[in-house]
This record gives structure tokens, C-alpha cells and sequence, in this order.
């Protein structure tokens, strides 16, 4: 009895996805509710399990494909084994996999057929080699570079390989170095000598000096942040107000309270719950800053939702803080250090980043010294931080270098005032100039 493997709800408003990779091939077993596909969706990447425990019999969609939410993209027979539905695997899987049978030991499995077909590589843990589907761009690469994917050790997700592991060995196979072979294995008895290869034309080497061009179509991540990039400046009428804040007494503090706060939260104490907590405090006094409009009415917040710009693999994303403002220093920075962590691993859901009133983006990570942010729509305003950097500032009449931070507001015009704005930016200045304010609300 066949299962039908349906793409799962991926959240509100989103109707379908991309199918990005399938993880497991027909004739391979699965264990229920394991993983067999990657969604791409607007917002997030989304595994699609296997409803059922048994053998992947058939794939509906490829790589690549638009599908819908409730769309059959898979079946799965329950009662088939792995061995009995091998042969319903595509001829290029067989092939493949006939490259590891022991009378065939001494030969380097070779790249035939379409540029479509799987192609085998190793697992990367000297336990054996598993033929695993190729994304389309490592695919390009191994057939551009001549390399035997079996041979490299995928640092990807679930050891699977990347563009940057397949160039990494082409380059080691130029310097006549190692490829990343998995580890040597016992063999079972010893191989028989491989008929000699006829021999191969040399590869015409590039010309000296070749320029080259490589087209790959944006994901479906990649698309949704320029539409709604886009969408902000067709439609809100944006402008930025500047300050500069002096960082020295949130320095301090951190520098004196650090070791105790981690000792007792298991968090290092960074500057982003500081300034979580001044928005807080500024968004008491202005709230138009918290709002957004919908249609003709201005839709007021009596909570704070912060959307927290952290970088992933696949592009920036927005995971939002729920009632900042009713968070201590330890919650918002367990919030946002797990934010950052499942961002990496590409694990983070559509419930994560829905919602968010008010963003804050760090460009000074990446040691941005000044930016004007693009607002989040339907938000009104986006707070902008940048890099730390000693700067002369007068003091009491006197010249004295100051560790400073220049800050970004861009807003929406239609909805906030420039006073406002500017009021704003320097509460939350004076809270984070003198973090007293913040226990005091002040």
C-alpha cells in the first residue's frame, strides 16, 4: 500500500513553496516522520517528513518545482523493502551505485549522463559511500571541475556537499594534493587490478585572462526580500534620522557584570538587550514609532514586538522577540542567541518570524560605520546599529576620545513626524548613555 507524501502547511498566508532538494531518492528506505524533501518557502526553509515508515517508491516533483500547499510530491510503499524496490530507483542511481560493488574497487567512479542525473559521493565518516542527489549548483561545479564527488567530504547540512567543498577539491586536484577522501576502509578481500583506461584527451585549458559568468535563479528567500524591499520604498515615504551615542557606560557595565550574568543565566551579556530595552522605554514616549497604518487607520501596540535582523546562509531574516518589552536583559539575550544559532542551521520557523512591530538591524557586526535600514513593512520604523569605534568628542571642554556608535532611524514619513523621530532616537541615547534610565523608567 502506496502513502501520499502532501507538502504540509508552511503558515499563514503562504500557499506554496519551492521545492529545493530532495534528501532521499526512490528505492531508499525511511523512517517515519523522518525527513525525504526541503521546502523553500518565502520566509524559511521547511523539511518535508515522511508521513510513514517504509521504502520512497516514487517522486511526483522535481528540483526546483513550485508546489502547492496539500500537493502530493511523493509516495511512500509501506510494505516494500529497500532491496525489493531498488530497481525502481532511476537508471542513473543504479549506475551510481554499481561503482561501490567490490569487483569494481579499483576503478574511479566517472561523471556520465545528464547533467541532471544523481551523482554518488561518500558520507564523509569512512562508514561507506551512499549515493546522494546533488543541489544544481554543486552539480555544475563537479561537471565544470572534473571531480569525483565520492571523494570530497561534505561540510553541509547532514555532511552533504557544497559548491565551496566541490571548488576546494578541484584546487587541491590542480596542486596534486588530497581530495578530502573518506577514511580508509578494510576491504572485504583484496581488489582485482582495473583493465587500464584508454586514454583521455587533456582538457583544453582556459585561455589566460577569461572572464566568466555564471547565472543561478534567485531563491524564493532571495525574491521575497526584494519584493518587500521594493514594496517599502514604492510605498512609504522614508527618511532617516541620525544621532551618535557615547557606548562607554554600557561597556562598563558589561565589563563589570559580565562573568556574574553568565555564570548565573549560562548567556554572555551583549549590547543587544541594552538597546531592546531603550526602544522600549523611547516607544512609551512615542508610540506612532510602534504603529503601523492599515488602509486609512493608524493601528496602535500596546506590546513590542521586536524583529531582530540576523544573517543566514540563504539571506537575511527577521525573527521577532515577542513582548520585548516585558523581558529582562537574560531573556532577550537567550531570545536572540538562539535566533542566531537556529538562523545558521536554517531551522528557524514560520511562527519565528511572523509579526514584529519595530525591527532593529546591527550593521556593526559586519563593521558597518553608518547605513540607512529599509523599513519592514507593515512596520513604521527600523532602528539601525553600527560598529564601535574610538572617535575625538568634546567633554567638559576638553578633547578626550570616546567609544562611539553612530544610530539610524528610518521611518515612515506618512505616519511619524520628524519630531517625533528625532525624540525618539535621542531617549533612546540618553537610555543608553545612562542605563540607570532604564531601571528607573525614565
Amino acid at each position: 500500500m502506496a502513502t501520499e507524501v502532501k507538502v504540509p502547511a508552511l503558515g499563514e498566508s503562504i500557499t506554496e513553496g519551492t521545492l529545493a532538494q530532495w534528501l532521499k531518492k526512490p528505492g531508499e528506505a525511511v523512517a517515519a516522520d523522518e525527513p525525504i524533501a526541503t521546502l523553500e518557502t518565502d520566509k524559511v526553509s521547511v523539511d518535508v517528513p515522511s508521513p510513514t515508515a517504509g521504502v520512497l517508491a516514487e517522486t511526483l516533483v522535481n528540483e526546483g518545482d513550485t508546489v502547492e500547499v496539500g500537493a502530493t510530491i511523493a509516495r511512500i510503499d509501506e510494505n516494500a523493502s529497500a532491496s525489493v524496490a531498488a530497481p525502481a530507483a532511476a537508471p542513473a542511481a543504479e549506475a551510481a551505485a554499481a561503482t561501490t560493488n567490490p569487483a569494481g574497487a579499483g576503478e574511479n567512479p566517472q561523471l556520465r549522463g545528464s547533467e541532471h542525473a544523481p551523482e554518488p559521493t561518500g558520507n564523509g565518516n569512512g562508514e561507506g559511500d551512499q549515493i546522494t542527489t546533488l543541489s544544481p549548483a554543486v552539480r555544475r561545479a563537479v561537471l565544470e571541475h572534473h571531480v569525483d564527488p565520492s571523494k570530497i567530504r561534505g561540510t553541509g547540512k547532514d555532511g552533504r556537499l557544497t559548491k565551496d567543498d566541490v571548488l576546494a577539491a578541484a584546487e587541491a586536484q590542480k596542486a596534486g594534493g588530497p581530495v578530502h577522501e573518506p577514511e580508509a576502509r578494510a576491504p572485504a578481500q583484496a581488489p582485482t587490478p582495473a583493465p587500464a583506461a584508454a586514454p583521455q584527451p587533456a582538457a583544453k585549458a582556459a585561455p589566460a585572462g577569461e572572464r566568466r559568468e555564471e547565472r543561478v535563479k534567485m531563491t524564493r528567500l532571495r525574491q521575497t526580500i526584494a519584493h518587500r524591499l521594493k514594496e517599502a520604498q514604492n510605498t512609504a515615504a522614508l527618511l532617516t534620522t541620525f544621532n551618535d551615542v557615547d557606548m562607554s557606560a554600557v561597556i562598563d557595565a558589561r565589563a563589570r557584570y559580565k562573568d556574574l550574568f553568565e555564570k548565573k543565566h549560562g548567556i554572555r551579556l551583549g549590547f543587544m538587550g541594552f538597546f531592546v530595552k531603550a526602544v522600549a522605554l523611547a516607544a512609551k514616549d512615542i508610540p506612532s514609532v510602534n504603529a503601523s497604518i492599515e488602509g486609512d487607520e493608524i493601528v496602535y501596540h500596546d506590546y513590542l514586538d521586536v524583529s531582530v535582523a540576523v544573517s543566514a546562509p540563504k539571506g537575511l531574516v527577521v525573527p521577532v522577540v515577542r513582548n520585548a518589552d516585558r523581558m529582562s536583559f537574560a531573556e532577550i539575550e537567550k531570545t536572540i542567541a538562539d535566533f542566531g544559532k537556529r538562523a545558521k542551521e536554517g531551522t528557524l520557523t514560520v511562527d519565528d518570524m511572523t509579526g514584529g512591530t519595530f525591527t532593529i538591524s546591527n550593521g556593526g557586526v559586519f563593521g558597518s560605520l553608518l547605513s540607512t535600514p529599509i523599513i519592514n513593512p507593515p512596520q513604521s520604523a527600523v532602528l539601525g546599529m553600527h560598529r564601535i569605534e574610538e572617535r575625538p568628542v568634546v567633554k567638559d571642554g576638553q578633547i578626550v576620545a570616546k567609544p562611539m556608535m553612530y544610530l539610524a532611524l528610518s521611518y515612515d514619513h506618512r505616519l511619524i513626524d520628524g519630531r517625533e523621530a528625532v525624540t525618539f532616537l535621542v531617549r533612546v541615547k540618553e537610555a543608553i548613555e545612562d542605563p540607570t534610565r532604564l531601571l528607573i523608567d525614565l
